[in-house]
Parts: C-alpha cells; structure tokens; sequence
C-alpha cells in the first residue's frame, strides 16, 4: 500500500470500475460514489482492502455534502491525490429534439457536468492539503463531434471541457485539471455480474479505427496515469478514441 488515495465518481460500473481495480492494484488507496449499491458490493469485494465506497448521486448536493464528511474522517488530514469526474449517464440517445422534456435534458447535464462541479467544488479541500493534487474529467468525443439527436449528452460533455480549463487556470499551480476524451471504449465486460457480457467485435468495427482496434477501459486508465506524471500539463481535453476524431469519413 502507498500513500496515495484517488476518489472516483461512477465507480460502479464501466470506466470507474476499471479504473477502481487499476489503481488498487498499483496500491492506491479507493474511494468513490455511484448510486447502484449491487455494483458497489461487488466492486468493494473485488477491490479488498478498506475502500470508501459511497452508494449517492454525484449530481445532487446532498449526496456530495455527505460524501465528503465520510471521505475526511477515512482520509484522517491526509491528503487526496486525485478525483476522477467520471460519473455520467452512458446511453447519449435523447430522440427527436422536439420530443425532448426539460428534464430529461437536465438528467444529462447533472449527472455529469453538475456532478463534476459539485465534487471539485466540496472535495478541493481535501485535495489542497497535498503539495498537488490532480483532476481529471471523463468527457467524450462527443463533445466536439456528434451523431444526431444525442443533445443534453453532447451539451453535458462540451460543458465539461470547458469547466476543465476554467478549473484549470483558476486552481493552478497547486492543482492541474484535464479531461479525457474516450471514443469508443468497450465497458460490456467491466459492468456487474447481473448485467456482465463477453465481448466480441466485427473486424469493420475494428479496421474503421486508425489504432485498429476498439478502446478498453485500460486505455483511460493509462491516460489518467499518464496525467498525473505530467506536471506541466493543465487544462487540457485528451482525445483517447483510436485515431476517430482526425479519420475523414465520406460516403464512397
């Protein structure tokens, strides 16, 4: 075990979970929140340990009020080395914009960009008590380009970003805030056992992939390594998407 503690949003399942298991095997100590308590049980099974796992709703005050007086008697005044922003809603597919309700619009929004602002707002303290502390925001691809009718999920993540560097510039130099911009990242095989699939892909899903192939969670994790080892990094949105954003698409 080192001294290091990470606090992830949306670590039940998917790239949170991913990135829980990630960084216990290195031997960071775990925390987080996410409102599905199956998927917490199991991942506080599979983590071992003593991990701060926190069934509540990163988009909602109170759940985050809450948290954060759990996190500091189990950090006992030491400091937080990172929080990961990654809780979110993962289906982007709002239908027709005339046939969106507000709240479902906002639905997007706070469990993202609402809840990203709410845990870096209430868990800063905790993270100003080290000589630096690192924030990364899990945004999208999707905040720069679209497929249609996916309007509070593209708007939540575009949000994202620019909170990133409106953080970044504002808590610099003491912590640096960058987001990660996943493509297509495979999370079939990183959900609970209820909802758990294998996985396979057809070799077009592959081959229309610059790097060849389709993103793992292991690649936002390797990333978030990455960030916190680049110390003259800051307020940047790295795209993690196998190449996609660049490939010139047309129909042939």
């Amino acid at each position: 075990m080192n001294d290091n503690r990470i606090f992830i949003t949306g670590i039940g399942n998917g790239i949170g979970r991913a990135l829980a298991q990630h960084y216990a095997d290195k031997g960071w100590r775990i925390a987080g929140l996410d409102p599905d308590g199956e998927a917490l049980a199991e991942v506080r099974g599979a983590l071992g340990g003593n991990p701060l796992l926190v069934e509540g709703d990163a988009g909602r005050e109170a759940h985050v009020i809450d948290t954060a007086d759990r996190l500091s008697e189990w950090l006992d005044d030491a400091p937080l080395t990172c929080l990961v922003n990654n809780a979110g809603i993962a289906d982007p597919y709002a239908g027709p914009l005339e046939d969106l309700s507000l709240a479902d619009f906002q639905g997007w929004i706070d469990a993202s960009l609402t809840a990203a602002f709410l845990c870096s707002r209430t868990l800063l303290p905790f993270l100003r008590r080290g000589d630096s502390g690192c924030i990364v925001n899990i945004s999208s691809t999707r905040a720069v380009m679209s497929e249609p009718e996916c309007f509070g999920y593209a708007a939540a993540k575009g949000g994202l970003d620019a909170l990133t560097h409106a953080m970044a510039v504002s808590l610099g130099p003491q912590i640096r805030v960058n987001a990660i911009r996943p493509g297509w990242i495979e999370t079939r095989d990183w959900q609970k056992r209820s909802e758990c699939e294998e996985v396979s892909h057809r070799e077009k899903d592959k081959a229309q992939h610059p790097a060849g192939r389709v993103g793992r969670p292991e690649d936002i994790a390797q990333t978030v390594d990455w960030l916190l080892d680049s110390d003259f990094v800051t307020g940047q949105a790295i795209n993690v998407d196998g190449g996609m954003t660049v490939k010139m698409i047309y129909e042939h």
